[in-house]
């Protein structure tokens, strides 16, 4: 038993020698890829091309009796690596003629990651931050655009600094609210503005994938060779008012950090043993740890701009705050239909999307589970 149990084993090393080898091979074939598409100025994520190539290999798997999501969860895994080395060779420059890139903030982490694409796709980047401010009329007359990419709390001010833009120079900024900058910029510059949000954190490898939302200010026809240039790095876009904007930011991330801050502060007050907490949780219970533990892995001041950068903010928590108290009469009441009657309720609102998030989560717990047991 123990011999025939060894001998299986040696086979499956060597079949797994064979997989490392074909993907070898694989991102070989996408680093001629990668290199010709940089030649021609083609974005480095094409969603049809995927979803095609993803369904095929799922339908051949099938036909040979492999877990289609098994492929598919290769795949996916590899075509993020793929993505990552597609930066190497850099990205067609939609527009040669432009001055120079100046980025306020350009030492920041978003800052960096966007002075380095723009630095790979060609263009002359320069930064410019507070300790320069003296030699900012040296460095901004010649700008053919400027991005603002500084803490909430003080982009408003900065925005207003720049009135002595050139005409055709465009002006925009990468911050989590729109409204107010998107109007600073206006009244500042005469020239092209837009608003961006880049939906991503600044540690990610790609733009594959990633959002970037923008809001039109003033000359679009200006800027829509940077919205490519966003599309060749991989990005989707897109575009909706400042206003729009802002109302789902106040639940997509104001309402949502502050729970998890709450919730934080509450786990830190209670003081269980966070090792122990961890080694009791379930895949889902863990990610979501997971979550609230990366919000205090960050910066602080951040999450303090984000979170009170508007009354709006202020008045969804508080309005989430009196919720929480109704549905704790429910506990109080111990009144358990009255519970379902809301769950239901919750359901029907969600809708469709109930399946879809399931599916979707159950993807993300398998990963999950994966790295708690790799440690």
């Amino acid at each position: 038993m123990v011999s025939k149990l060894s001998h299986l084993r040696d086979k499956i090393d060597e079949v797994d020698k064979k997989m490392v080898e074909l993907l070898a091979r694989r991102l070989s074939l996408v680093t001629q890829v990668g290199e010709l598409k940089s030649l021609q100025g083609l974005p480095i994520y094409v969603p049809d091309r995927e979803a095609a190539m993803l369904a095929s290999c799922r339908k051949e798997a099938e036909l040979k009796g492999v877990p289609p999501d098994l492929i598919e969860d290769i795949l996916c895994r590899t075509m993020r690596e793929s993505y990552t080395n597609g930066n190497d060779f850099g990205f067609k420059c939609l527009n040669t003629g432009l001055r120079s890139i100046v980025i306020v903030g350009g030492n920041g982490q978003l800052g960096r990651l966007f002075g380095k694409l723009f630095h790979l796709s060609g263009y002359d980047v320069k930064v410019l931050e507070s300790e320069d401010w003296q030699h900012a009329d040296k460095i901004l007359p010649d700008a053919g655009m400027v991005v603002v990419t500084v803490p909430i709390n003080c982009t408003d001010t900065i925005i207003r600094k720049l009135t002595t833009l050139p005409d055709d120079c465009i002006l925009t900024d990468l911050t989590s609210i729109k409204s107010t900058p998107l109007q600073a910029m206006m009244e500042s510059h005469n020239g092209p503005v837009v608003g961006l949000h880049p939906m991503f954190s600044s540690d990610i490898t790609s733009l594959a994938k990633q959002v970037i939302v923008y809001c039109d200010g003033r000359n679009p026809e200006a800027y829509q060779w940077l919205l490519e240039q966003f599309r060749i790095w991989g990005a989707s876009l897109h575009c909706i008012s400042a206003t729009e904007h802002d109302q789902g930011m106040t639940l997509i991330q104001a309402l949502h950090h502050f729970t998890s801050f709450v919730y934080g502060v509450h786990l830190a007050e209670e003081n269980p043993n966070l090792s122990q907490l961890t080694a009791l949780s379930s895949p889902i219970y863990r990610l979501e740890l997971a979550m609230v533990g990366r919000l205090f892995a960050q910066d602080a001041q951040l999450y303090a701009d984000i979170v009170m950068s508007s009354p709006q903010n202020i008045d969804a928590i508080k309005l989430f705050h009196t919720r929480f108290g109704e549905a704790i009469t429910l506990l109080d009441l111990q009144d358990k239909g009255g519970f379902i009657s809301a769950f239901q309720h919750v359901e029907d609102w969600f809708g469709d999307f109930s399946q879809h998030f399931l599916k979707e989560s159950q993807a993300l717990l398998r990963q999950a589970n994966d790295t708690v047991h790799l440690g």
